[in-house]
């Protein structure tokens, strides 16, 4: 069974997910099996952070380069709040890790900012300034919708 873990995932997926269909137990990869179930929950938690990084990104440079707005910005913060609301309705204990996703969003939303602007990450907030609920209201900031 682990050798079909190493050679073909794919397969050894389709086998495991048979074995639990059909109640074989103990034909079960539970050494492999316990650690992709642990990674899909990794993974749910990165989602968070990446898509937190993107609408903090975009929030900073929507903040401090009210010159350079787009459309594009626009709808990348609406889209990332979405986003962001599915997959913890989906994910309902992540909220647990929302405070802890903020901060590591943000520092990746600070990569974001220097690597698309001009801006130097340094000159901005060391911490988040927003608060969650503004992160999450798709009426902030107040004159994303006016702008078109």
């Amino acid at each position: 069974m682990a050798d079909l873990y190493t050679t073909d995932f794919y397969a050894w997926t389709q086998e495991q997910a048979n074995f639990l269909r059909l109640g074989k137990i103990d034909h079960l990869d539970l050494v492999n099996l316990t650690e992709e179930i642990e990674s899909l929950g990794r993974q749910q938690k990165q989602e968070l952070k990446n898509r937190l990084g993107v609408l903090l990104g975009h929030l900073l440079k929507w903040q401090y380069q009210p010159g350079q707005r787009s459309k594009s910005w626009r709808y990348t913060i609406k889209e990332q709040r979405l986003q962001i609301l599915d997959l913890l309705d989906q994910n309902p204990s992540l909220k647990s890790f929302q405070d802890e996703a903020v901060a590591k969003g943000y520092q990746l939303g600070l990569l974001l900012v220097g690597r698309e602007t001009s801006l130097d990450p340094k000159t901005l907030p060391g911490q988040c300034p927003f608060t969650l609920e503004q992160l999450l209201d798709d009426q902030f900031p107040e004159d994303l919708d006016s702008y078109s």
